[in-house]
């Protein structure tokens, strides 16, 4: 039902806050993409089949009306101990569930009120039973991501009833656009996506234009390796990302939106036209949004996965039919953006924002985080750290507290060593880093960024020489082409890594590597770009030692790069059976039989085949001159 003015938002809201606390539970199947992936659709059908032989269960497509409800939520954050399962009212989160246990689910936790204990998460000998309590959560922050998991993605009724467009609403009938606009500014909202620009200033630019016709765009690409914040959000609670949208586009005076996602993204992309259409539906996209003057619609563009996508003027391009490459500035695109009109671009976590400010204000808003920066920040944490997931905590939280309170401490509890922040654009930050507080400005004195929010632990059997040739290996097949600085340098950055992880490299590769990595941060045509050096020059300037260990003493300590491995045979283990010769693809291995065999180096190509098939033990691995056997 369109909804024709305020009263009948309010009241629209009302009735699903009602219909919402109706059943006596809720179930909540984590439904987002880590998993799904993991089976939580089949234990989604499976709950609905329970509930449906309750005793006076009705349920209707798309909603429950029933004694239980059974939804699909959003991604909860706990990416590692899913599928989840939450149960409302208690607030029971049960972990790793499968298929087979929702009937005890059900007897237990909805017939009679207890929890299944050994679903619930255990750590460190204690079990928890809500959700809130399990450290992991407890320790964040969680506002952009405060409705991912507790309420059903799919249904625009669950977010009226946790007040949503309660700012739209505000700014359409409380506020004028200039007063929108100043609200932002006073928070000093920081863009999300990596570069931290002011939100403010970038509305103020464009609502000055003069001319009529402007765009709202946002940027939902996020092609970091390892981040998923946007994608969550997207997935999660894809009416948040749309009000703020909305809200930018009273602010500037512009009446179209479009939202540029990767194509890789299938689900955020369903959700999206799915919470697009029921906006539309409501009345709250289209024409004379709740009988205002405001007409405002969002349309989607699907990417098609190009790194370069993200810079600003490249994804603007990719939007108009063009491919997807920067161009130079100015003009910026806040005067000359999409179909070269005037253009807001922020990011999906950016828009996430805008609602709780204009509802909460400015003031509340700078009560969190940072002077500097204001605010929460969604990281996704991953690699070698315990907790991996989608968390959410104040600007300015330390590192040590992100990788050891929040993410439980390094994998197995061997020693930390490093944590690349930002992706390919950002940079490394080692031990002594770890109480630096995340935030913009903390950042940049050590030549980092934020960037998107990935956060990729590592320990210290991470070789960095090879962190550094996985970011460059992915930038330079990124690289759109366009500028020489780009295209030629990350080349030859890549070739040079390569010979050094090859066991080829000199001290000489070294300095050139640094030389390259300036000449392109100084002179890339993009941001992108003029970013691509970074995880090699903070490696270099963090691990030197580690890099020197390759091109001089020609070994890998942590065993990674197989051009600096060796294979021996021990001769006091060898029995002379042949079998390591027999099984050698390129017959690097000879001797006679009940005599120690021999591997010549030459020859060797590093397989393997002969530690995979010595029955006495007498093959050993060695990372160059270090034996790890």
């Amino acid at each position: 039902m369109r909804l024709e003015n305020k009263e009948a938002l309010d009241e629209r809201r009302k009735t699903a806050k009602e219909n919402m606390s109706r059943p006596s539970h809720r179930i909540l199947v984590c439904a987002g993409t880590g998993c799904l992936a993991g089976g939580s659709a089949k234990i989604y059908d499976k709950f609905l089949e329970l509930a449906a032989k309750e005793e006076g269960v009705e349920v209707e497509f798309g909603a429950e009306i029933a004694h239980t409800g059974v939804k699909r939520s959003g991604c909860h954050g706990f990416c590692e101990m899913g599928p989840l399962v939450r149960i409302e009212p208690k607030n029971y989160l049960y972990v790793k569930v499968k298929e087979e246990d929702c009937e005890e689910i059900f007897e237990e936790t909805i017939r009679n009120d207890r929890p299944v204990e050994r679903l619930l998460y255990e750590e460190d000998g204690v079990k928890y039973e809500t959700q809130e309590k399990i450290p992991f959560y407890e320790q964040q922050t969680r506002l952009v991501l405060k409705n991912c998991g507790h309420i059903d993605a799919e249904n625009i009724e669950e977010y009226f009833a946790v007040g949503g467009y309660q700012a739209l609403e505000k700014v359409l009938f409380d506020m004028t656009p200039e007063e929108v606009v100043n609200e932002i500014s006073a928070s000093d909202l920081r863009g999300r996506g990596g570069g931290g620009f002011k939100t403010g200033y970038k509305w103020q630019q464009v609502a000055r234009q003069a001319v009529k016709e402007k765009y709202i765009v946002c940027n939902g690409d996020e092609g970091d390796p390892g981040a998923f914040m946007d994608r969550s959000v997207m997935e999660g609670d894809p009416h948040k990302m749309l009000e703020g949208m909305m809200i930018a586009g009273y602010a500037v005076g512009a009446s179209e939106g479009y939202i540029y996602v990767r194509a890789e993204y299938p689900l955020a992309i369903s959700r999206l036209k799915n919470a697009i259409a029921q906006a539309n539906e409501a009345g709250l996209l289209g024409e004379h949004i709740l009988g205002t003057d405001f007409c405002f619609q969002i349309h989607i563009n699907m990417g098609a996965g190009a790194f370069v996508c993200g810079e600003g003027s490249a994804l603007t391009a990719s939007i108009e039919g063009e491919r997807g490459m920067p161009r130079t500035k100015p003009p910026r695109t806040v005067e000359r953006g999409l179909f070269a009109k005037p253009t807001v671009l922020n990011n999906v976590e950016t828009y996430a924002n805008v609602p709780m400010i204009i509802n909460n204000g400015a003031k509340w808003y700078h009560t969190i985080g940072t002077e500097g920066s204001p605010g929460t920040k969604a990281f996704a944490l991953t690699g070698s750290v315990k907790h991996t997931g989608l968390i959410e905590v104040p600007m300015g939280t330390t590192l040590r507290k992100i990788v050891y309170d929040i993410g439980g401490g390094v994998k197995n509890d061997v020693p930390f060593k490093a944590v690349q922040i930002g992706g390919p654009s950002g940079g490394c930050l080692v031990t002594n880093n770890l109480e630096v507080a995340l935030d913009f400005d903390s950042l940049k004195k050590l030549n980092a960024m934020i960037g998107s929010g990935g956060l990729v632990v590592m320990d210290e059997n991470t070789c960095m020489v090879e962190v550094a040739r996985f970011f460059m290996n992915f930038t330079q097949n990124e690289s759109c082409g366009k500028c020489v600085p780009c295209r030629e340098g990350t080349k030859r950055m890549l070739d040079i890594l390569e010979e050094i992880v090859d066991g080829k490299g000199t001290e000489d590769s070294l300095q050139m590597l640094e030389e390259l990595g300036e000449a392109i941060t100084n002179t890339a045509l993009c941001g992108l770009g003029k970013s691509a050096a970074l995880p090699v020059l903070s490696t270099l300037r963090n691990f030197r030692e580690e890099y020197l260990e390759h091109v001089v003493d020609k070994r890998c300590k942590t065993g990674t790069c197989q051009g600096l491995q060796q294979f021996r045979i021990l001769p006091e283990v060898c029995k002379g059976c042949s079998k390591c010769a027999r099984n050698c693809p390129v017959n690097a291995i000879s001797g006679k039989v009940k005599e120690p065999f021999v591997i010549d180096q030459a020859v060797c190509i590093k397989c393997g085949a002969c530690l995979e098939n010595c029955p006495f033990g007498a093959v050993v691995k060695d990372s160059g001159n270090c034996p790890t056997a």
